[in-house]
């Protein structure tokens, strides 16, 4: 187990437009809906807290979830955009402690061992506070926040996201270089999910 206590943040509350008329997160994925299988894999990873964000069609999400060992909080302003989402994440967050995972619920490739790939990294970052998985030049998720950014990304710069903290602070960044496309990978349309069964 490393030395860091991480958070995670299950952002599940997106409208799925380009994926149709389905909902992407309640698909099957082996077995069951495409966010239980994404939380059970972080939740696996050990993380020590896992907040779902729960906004379009918040109920099935939530029912989706039953029974796992997190909390769920509802972005009524989902169609806003992401960072409410991650903003409502952070909020309903207990303690979270060194750092924050922050979590797309459309990943279901990832599995335990990838999430813990990157806490371990991030218990060796050095004096680095923001962690970004690459894959062959291309950023990836998820994506790990030192507990130092919170304050700004929770409220005191609602304008600020994730992709523009790190985008500004290039030496807080310490980038991993992942062996799997799992890390860039996730489910917008039929032919990702297609490819994500097949």
């Amino acid at each position: 187990m490393s030395a860091v206590t991480v958070s995670a943040i299950l952002l599940a509350a997106g409208e799925s437009r380009r994926m149709g008329t389905a909902n992407k997160l309640l698909l099957d994925f082996d077995g069951a809906p495409v966010v239980r299988r994404t939380a059970e894999k972080i939740l696996a990873a050990g993380v020590t807290e896992l907040v779902a964000v729960l906004g379009h069609q918040g109920e099935a999400v939530a029912a989706a979830l039953d029974d796992l060992s997190l909390r769920t909080v509802v972005n009524a302003d989902y169609a806003a955009g992401q960072m409410t989402s991650v903003q409502a994440g952070l909020a309903g967050l207990d303690a979270p402690g060194d750092a924050v995972m922050i979590c797309l619920a459309d990943q279901p490739l990832l599995t335990a061992a990838d999430y813990r790939l990157l806490i371990d990294a991030f218990a060796g970052r050095g004096d680095k506070s923001i962690l970004v998985p690459v894959h062959n030049g291309a950023r990836g998720n998820p994506v790990m926040l030192a507990a130092a950014h919170l304050g700004d990304i929770a409220g005191r710069r609602a304008n600020l996201g994730c992709r523009q903290l790190i985008d500004r602070n290039p030496d807080l960044v310490k980038t991993v270089e992942v062996p799997s496309d799992r890390f860039v990978r996730d489910i917008d349309t039929e032919a990702d999910y297609r490819a994500a069964v097949g």
